[in-house]
């Protein structure tokens, strides 16, 4: 099913209908600020399995990320986390990065790495926050499958491609070509291990 949401104002009727699908272990595709993702509840252990199935990856080897709704949220599934890394994250969030930060015990145990990390994103998109508002708690962020980036752009083409696989694509108009940078914070410097969307600098003390 495609369902219309209005990217400045998505439809409370609307969002309702995704967070129900979402509880009931759903899998939507769903705008960011950077491109459209894959989502499902992460209480949903196996929505996530799904996800990782339609992606052709182990959940365990595949370093899945979640996004939250904002900083007090997103401080719920890291370890305490040291204030310049939090000024850090206070600057760059709302944005187009993934951080990977230590897991806190929030985090289900199908979504964290051998060294017991996750990657957390906060996006500056409407439409994804109000997702997560809706449903009370983080919903996935993973990429979809394949090379085809540009046919990802456009929710009608994405409906054709996954009508079978996934239970909703949320259109909220034409997305981007370039995923989140995602930055490894997890040693004694942030390391950028992709570069995205998000332009990375080092914050001064």
């Amino acid at each position: 099913m495609l369902l219309h949401l209005h990217p400045d104002d998505p439809q409370p009727r609307n969002l309702r209908t995704v967070a129900a699908t979402l509880s009931k272990g759903g899998v939507i595709i769903y705008p960011t600020d950077t491109i459209y993702g894959l989502g499902c509840d992460i209480y949903q252990p196996k929505a996530v399995e799904r996800i990782a199935r339609i992606k052709g990856v182990d959940p365990q080897k595949a370093q899945l990320s979640f996004i939250c709704y904002d900083l007090s949220d997103l401080s719920k599934y890291t370890k305490s986390i040291s204030t310049p890394i939090y000024r850090m994250l206070k600057h760059y969030l709302p944005g187009p990065y993934t951080f990977i930060l230590p897991a806190s015990k929030e985090v289900p145990k199908i979504l964290k790495s051998k060294k017991d990390t996750i990657g957390l994103r906060i996006p500056n998109n409407n439409i994804a926050r109000a997702i997560i508002k809706e449903l009370g708690h983080p919903i996935l962020s993973a990429s979809l499958p394949g090379e085809m980036v540009e046919e990802y752009t456009d929710p009608e083409l994405m409906i054709r491609k996954f009508d079978k696989l996934v239970d909703l694509v949320v259109d909220g108009g034409i997305g981007g070509m370039v995923p989140s940078t995602i930055v490894d914070c997890t040693g004694d410097q942030p390391v950028v291990i992709r570069q995205g969307a998000g332009a990375f600098e080092m914050q001064e003390d």
